[in-house]
């Protein structure tokens, strides 16, 4: 009896000492957010104390994918032991296929370093648990993937990259994506279990986002480059808790948006650059049935000090938004005069997705040409699903409280145009000191079911 004791004290010490390490090794801070709203103070990891582990002393090789790949996997499963540490890509390129952080992990790219991701998709299997558009399903793995992480970084001043000779083909839809994409959607609505939302097979063609925080928290992207993406490039799904700053975003393919907030609350973007060939900033909240079950909002995100060089809109809501919106806070973000946007800021939605819209702020911006305004609000907005798939259940979003100050664009159609729903009007939007240059349109304000809308100083 003495000896099972003793067995079952020791058994029990292993993980509240590996826990007491790891707590002692990483340095949680906290960053304070001013923003028109009660915002938390949002913790991100320290790894100033934690050991540097190199990825050429866990056998990487330039040139050699596998070799690499392993290296990485390696380091990261040594820092994640050790409770906290710094896995270090050097100078030079190093082609690679999928890393998957844990926690108490920093990915740090030294200056010099390409982090070059293969374009073959079985370099992205197994499949993980993922989304896609909205829907959760197994899929490719992201490029670069972290589920169920606590304290993650990926820092320096390097440079992650994608070959893109397959998803440029990829994205071209053919009739199989569409068909399993319509599949997908019924499997949500039939609660079929994620496990068996298999999206992996010969014609799906479902491309991977090159960066996915799933489900993770205290997480810190923070100084390096990212050149192209073969989907949504930085994703964060059901996490809360992050600081993306001083990031330099270009990505030209197709859904390329440049940050992607799903379901994801206390998040501060700083001082990054985006390039896109889709939106700069969407913030989404899940397609329909997923977003009415997990009932997570995006909450309480703020995007200051940005530069937005290319995109269709400066800042997007929607459409996939079923879990809800609220407390968003742009501030001081630019483009440049010859920059050629849709929108500074559109919220879209349609009578399938149901969630919210509320609180959105927007002060002190600046955009160049838009082919359409500075504001839209749009409730039918449906883009391919419109003829794919039939309205299963109807449920229409309640907008309200939008507030736009000393915001302006040098050339548009229109200030704004607000076309919202007959049965649930959009409420409360406020425009102060915003204005147009160059107005190609006929109406400076175009309305359908608003209540409450105001213009002033």
């Amino acid at each position: 009896m003495k000896n099972a004791a003793l067995s079952l004290i020791l058994l029990f010490s292993i993980p509240l000492f590996a826990s007491n390490k790891a707590e002692g090794t990483i340095n949680v801070k906290s960053v304070n957010v001013t923003a028109p709203f009660k915002m938390p103070a949002i913790k991100y990891p320290d790894f100033a104390k934690c050991k540097r582990l190199s990825i050429t002393d866990f056998g990487a090789v330039r040139g050699d994918k596998g070799k690499t790949t392993q290296a990485i996997a390696k380091a990261i499963e040594e820092a994640n032991k050790q409770g906290g540490g710094v896995v270090v890509i050097p100078e030079g390129e190093w082609l690679t296929g999928a890393v998957h952080l844990k926690s108490n992990v920093n990915l740090h790219l030294n200056k010099g370093a390409v982090l070059l991701f293969s374009e073959n998709p079985k370099d992205y299997l197994p499949a993980v648990h993922s989304s896609w558009e909205g829907l959760e399903c197994y899929n490719y793995s992201p490029l670069i993937y972290a589920y169920q992480c606590k304290n993650i970084a990926i820092t320096g001043q390097g440079e992650i990259r994608a070959k893109m000779d397959v998803w440029k083909i990829w994205s071209k839809r053919p009739s199989g994506h569409m068909n399993s994409l319509k599949r997908l959607y019924y499997m949500a609505y039939e609660n079929v279990p994620v496990a068996q939302r298999m999206m992996v097979n010969g014609s799906a063609n479902f491309r991977p986002q090159f960066i996915q925080i799933n489900r993770c928290e205290n997480v810190l992207l923070d100084g390096f480059k990212i050149r192209n993406s073969p989907f949504w490039t930085v994703h964060l799904y059901l996490s809360k808790d992050i600081v993306m700053r001083n990031l330099d975003i270009y990505a030209h393919g197709h859904n390329n948006d440049g940050l992607d907030p799903e379901m994801s609350q206390n998040v501060l973007v700083e001082n990054v650059v985006f390039d896109q060939g889709d939106d700069a900033i969407a913030v989404k909240s899940g397609r329909a049935p997923e977003g009415w079950r997990t009932q997570t909002p995006s909450k309480n995100i703020v995007i200051r000090n940005c530069t937005m060089k290319n995109g269709h809109q400066l800042l997007a809501v929607g459409t996939e938004i079923s879990g809800g919106v609220e407390n968003v806070f742009v501030n001081n973000c630019h483009t440049t005069d010859s920059v050629k946007m849709f929108n500074i800021v559109f919220i879209k939605t349609n009578e399938r997705m149901g969630g919210y819209v509320n609180n959105i702020y927007v002060s002190n911006v600046s955009g160049g040409k838009m082919d359409y305004g500075v504001l839209g609000i749009e409730t039918d907005v449906l883009y391919q699903w419109k003829d794919l798939v039939p309205t299963i259940e109807k449920r229409l979003t309640p907008i309200k409280n939008i507030y736009l100050d000393n915001v302006k664009a040098s050339s548009a159609k229109f200030v704004s145009r607000i076309l919202g729903n007959k049965e649930l009007p959009v409420e409360n939007v406020s425009l102060k000191n915003v204005s147009v240059g160059t107005m190609s349109g006929n109406q400076k304000n175009i309305q359908e079911n608003v209540i409450n809308f105001s213009t002033g100083k």
